[in-house]
């Protein structure tokens, strides 16, 4: 048996718990397991012996601050090393709960500072040029239209681009409104604007392919649902062809969207709820933004704010 089952089981149950319990998505789990890994590879390189209940509540401040300079040597950044940690917090607080481990060092365990990154929206009139451009870049119509639909439901629903081409015939035609399942499979309801409602319209006017209410509302050549990276490489087309910065991405729509509700008076609790996070924090840096947008309007405008 290996030196780290014990302690690889414990991670296996957790992973378990918050699956069943929190509703955590794959993609959650996935990141979970794979930082908490290589934290307990870690511990059993470093502690040696068995990795079990008794040497995981064992870990000191020093343990910990040796993991975090290990990782740091092997290139990890501060920013994702917050994340790993965070993780491994997670993991231990299951262990104190559920396990009756000691857990008083990693939780005390101080995160590295790094400075956290604000949205990088496009401005007002940018948005509308690049939903105005896209379909020029694809020969066939129905995939201009396409294009142009997709990136529509980004900027004018504050979609992800994963949300966006999740979306089945079964949610046509639009209405005012739409059901959206995010991250950890919560539904949110978000306003649908009748430009976005002409855009998809467009597009199933032109689609060449039948389908039925479970088919992928966004096809590709093939008739299968539409790659991700082809809407990143349409608008790094048309970000080309306008001169705008690399920065005017596909998930830049949805921070602009964001962005223009918050410039516009929107309720902060109200923009989390459209964006679907689940931290106000989260939402809080287009606030951060907004000030920053603010500040550089008054400096420039008054007389002596250069």
């Amino acid at each position: 048996m290996s030196a780290q089952s014990g302690a690889f089981d414990l991670l296996g149950r957790w992973l378990a718990s918050i699956t069943a319990l929190q509703g955590a998505s794959a993609k959650t789990v996935e990141a979970y397991q794979r930082d908490v890994s290589g934290f307990l590879g870690f511990l059993a390189n470093h502690l040696g012996g068995d990795l079990g209940k008794a040497k995981l509540g064992a870990v000191k401040i020093t343990d910990m601050r040796a993991w975090m300079a290990h990782e740091r040597r092997r290139g990890v950044g501060p920013r994702s090393l917050a994340r790993e940690l965070s993780a491994v917090k997670s993991f231990y607080r299951w262990l104190g709960e559920a396990e009756g481990v000691e857990v008083t060092a990693p939780l005390a365990t101080r995160a590295p500072k790094f400075k956290a990154q604000l949205p990088r929206p496009v401005a007002k009139d940018q948005a509308k040029a690049m939903i105005e451009t896209v379909e020029l870049q694809t020969l066939d119509g129905w995939t201009g239209a396409r294009d142009t639909a997709v990136i529509t439901l980004l900027y004018g629903c504050g979609l992800r681009i994963s949300e966006a081409l999740g979306l089945t015939f079964a949610a046509v035609p639009l209405g005012e409104t739409l059901r959206i399942r995010g991250k950890g499979d919560k539904d949110r309801i978000v306003p649908v604007l009748p430009t976005a409602r002409k855009a998809v319209d467009s597009y199933l006017a032109l689609c060449p392919f039948s389908h039925t209410p479970d088919t992928p509302l966004f096809l590709g050549k093939k008739g299968k649902v539409l790659n991700p990276r082809h809407i990143q490489k349409v608008m790094e087309q048309t970000r080309m062809q306008l001169g705008l910065p690399a920065t005017a991405t596909p998930h830049a729509m949805r921070h602009s969207f964001a962005t223009h509700l918050l410039e516009a008076g929107g309720d902060l609790r109200a923009i989390q709820e459209l964006l679907g996070h689940a931290s106000l924090s989260t939402t809080q840096a287009y606030t951060a933004l907004d000030q920053a947008h603010l500040m550089a309007v008054y400096r420039k405008a008054h007389p002596k704010g250069g």
